[in-house]
């Protein structure tokens, strides 16, 4: 790396050991590092200190690291995060990369590896920093506007046009339009969009969850009391349909 002084990891590693062993190796390449012991305080030093790599152990107290990727991924695709942990089966990493990890490490590993890898992802992830769609919404696997039925929403503007007219999107709600997004077609439990969507644990009160999907239901179906885009799956949760009228 160039000035890798200035260059931010964060590690997100339960195992105090492990996680003060990997800031001293990664501190003596030079660079800044923080160390995170939960889900929850990841996501929070992600949103409040902008490293600019991750490292990421999957089995976490509170929320698990691929809900804490999956968290990450509905805003920035760019961020380089690299999965280290003990769960090395073919599964796991399949699961990683479908979320969006762009490296998988197994425990234990090989120290020199392991630092070849973030230096790897840290001046991949420069390169795509400086290219030309640099300044555009990292959510680059949606588009800008996206349509369904007769609702439109715009992800820059946080506009949107239903059958109740103009809407003005909270973050919050274009967080969880995202997430349904992105998931179109498959069942979300009321956990997973709590924890992917909110970032909350699973003892939060799933009522938090309801009450969004009714103001998503008033902005964006003909017959909120009939929905035909965001339907509830009795005992899971809810499930996003695109195009209710489309069959095979």
């Amino acid at each position: 790396m160039g000035d890798s002084a200035k260059t931010r990891v964060l590690v997100v590693e339960d195992d105090g050991h492990l996680a003060e062993g990997l800031k001293l190796n990664l501190s003596l390449k030079g660079y800044e590092v923080l160390i995170a012991p939960d889900g929850i305080s990841a996501l929070q030093e992600w949103k409040e200190w902008r490293p600019d790599l991750i490292v990421l152990d999957i089995m976490l107290p509170g929320i698990d690291g691929l809900s804490v990727l999956r968290n990450i991924r509905l805003e920035d695709e760019r961020m380089p995060i690299l999965i280290l942990s003990a769960k090395g089966g073919p599964d796991d990493r399949v699961k990683g990369f479908s979320y969006g990890v762009d490296d998988y490490l197994v425990k234990p590993f090989n120290l020199d590896e392991f630092l070849l890898r973030v230096d790897r992802l840290l001046t991949r992830g420069a390169w795509s920093q400086a290219g030309p769609d640099s300044d555009e919404n990292s959510m680059s696997s949606l588009p800008r506007i996206y349509t369904f039925g007769d609702n439109r929403v715009d992800f820059q503007t946080l506009k949107a046009h239903g059958p109740s007219g103009e809407i003005s999107l909270t973050e919050q709600e274009t967080r969880l339009l995202r997430l349904f997004i992105a998931n179109r077609g498959r069942p979300l439990s009321r956990r997973n969009l709590l924890e992917i969507g909110w970032g909350y644990t699973g003892g939060t009160a799933t009522r938090t969850v309801d009450n969004f999907m009714v103001r998503l239901r008033k902005y964006f179906e003909p017959d909120p009391k009939k929905p035909v885009h965001f339907k509830s799956l009795r005992s899971v949760g809810y499930v996003f349909d695109h195009d209710p009228d489309h069959r095979p």
